[in-house]
């Protein structure tokens, strides 16, 4: 064996990050082929209603990002960053949120966007540069995007103290990639989560691509390993199995709302596509390992098991498609009626009240623009109105 060989063996045996393409170990009741399995910790009863509802969720949220991957294809939207492969991560997790819990996202979390009832087209909003958002964080329970890389878990992390002093009985979970691990600031809520026992989950979506990074220049052993440095358990789930994320999930935010404290939840997953529409993947990956992730799509494993057990059939298959349908539908005709909101409106809530400075940067913004509709006047008086 070479000394390169020897060292891998050793990393694989001490518990450090896999040889790319093994398959970990980790939590799972649905198996990529739609079979249906226990696990000794994580048992979960579901109705037939509520298995078709996910179905649903998984099907209609991968139609919106599909929808808004095209229309900033065709130049409506500035960017933006696909959760294609993450659906059942997201999903999952977000309806295993309480009423009263609260989430803190990145900028990809359309999937729990989705099941926090936020309107597709706030999100849209947002990557067209009309909107910071749109939506009231505290009427869904759900924090504006936060496009700081880890910013969002001190955040949460704050958040939840605050509800623990309330003595509220509610949970905050907040929502990263596998690259925000190597962050200060994600650490730091790790340990202030830690130290103060803060009704917290972190759920990290470890997609193995942070942007064009993979996961072994992130971490030399699992990611969901690191909680126990700081003193709280972490648990690896599959990330593409929405009935494995929904149970881990509600456990985690269970054990937070009852005092025990943090929890790292690590969904094993895969960015299908472009970190964002900026991006090329096809630069440092290899379409093997995305063809190899195909076999494991969340949405093809519960219709498969759907199938299997007698649990929906073609009619309803066939109802959700045109729903998607006409979602898809809503959303573009939505989007291309957005209006673009009065330049002036960036001064409007610098502050809560009325400051100094910025009324004197209005003033000068106001008056640049005034030499724009002044050229157009006098282009509109310099134009001909007839012969040559």
């Amino acid at each position: 064996m070479s000394e390169n060989a020897a060292g891998s063996a050793r990393d694989t045996a001490a518990g450090r990050v896999p040889p790319r393409g093994s398959e970990p170990e980790l939590v799972q009741l649905l198996t990529p082929e739609g079979e249906r399995v226990e696990h000794p910790d994580y048992s979960l009863e579901i109705a037939d209603d509520e298995l078709r509802a996910l179905y649903r969720d998984l099907v209609l949220v991968r139609r919106v990002d599909s929808e808004a991957t095209a229309l900033q294809r065709q130049g409506e939207l500035g960017i933006w960053a696909s959760l294609l492969g993450q659906e059942a991560a997201q999903v999952g997790s977000g309806r295993a949120m309480a009423e009263d819990d609260y989430a803190f996202p990145t900028y990809r979390e359309h999937g729990v966007a989705w099941c926090r009832g936020v309107d597709p087209l706030n999100l849209l909003g947002l990557f067209r540069g009309v909107n910071h958002g749109g939506w009231d964080p505290n009427e869904k329970n759900f924090h504006l995007y936060t496009i700081v890389i880890g910013a969002q878990t001190l955040h949460a992390t704050g958040y939840a103290m605050g509800m623990q002093k309330d003595g509220a009985e509610s949970a905050v979970i907040a929502y990263f990639g596998d690259g925000a691990t190597s962050q200060g600031d994600v650490n730091e809520a790790f340990i202030y989560a830690s130290v103060f026992n803060a009704p917290v989950v972190f759920f990290c979506q470890n997609n193995q691509w942070a942007i064009s990074e993979p996961i072994e220049k992130q971490t030399r052993i699992p990611l969901y390993q690191r909680a126990m440095g700081f003193g709280f358990p972490g648990v690896r789930v599959d990330g593409n199995d929405v009935l494995a994320v929904l149970a881990v999930t509600r456990a985690a935010l269970q054990n937070a709302r009852e005092g025990s404290g943090p929890t790292l939840v690590e969904a094993y997953t895969y960015r299908m596509g472009a970190h964002t529409t900026s991006d090329d993947p096809t630069r440092y990956r290899l379409t093997q390992e995305l063809e190899s992730w195909k076999l494991k799509d969340p949405i093809e494993r519960v219709k498969a098991y759907l199938v299997r057990t007698g649990k929906a059939d073609q009619a309803y298959f066939d109802g959700v498609e045109r729903e998607a349908d006409e979602l898809a539908a809503y959303v573009r005709k939505g989007c291309l009626e957005m209006s673009d909101p009065d330049p002036l409106s960036i001064f409007d809530h610098v502050y809560a009240e009325r400051h100094p400075l910025v009324e004197e940067e209005r003033e000068q913004f106001a008056t640049y623009l005034d030499t724009f509709q002044s050229a157009d006047g006098l282009e509109e008086a310099a134009a001909p109105t007839g012969g040559h």
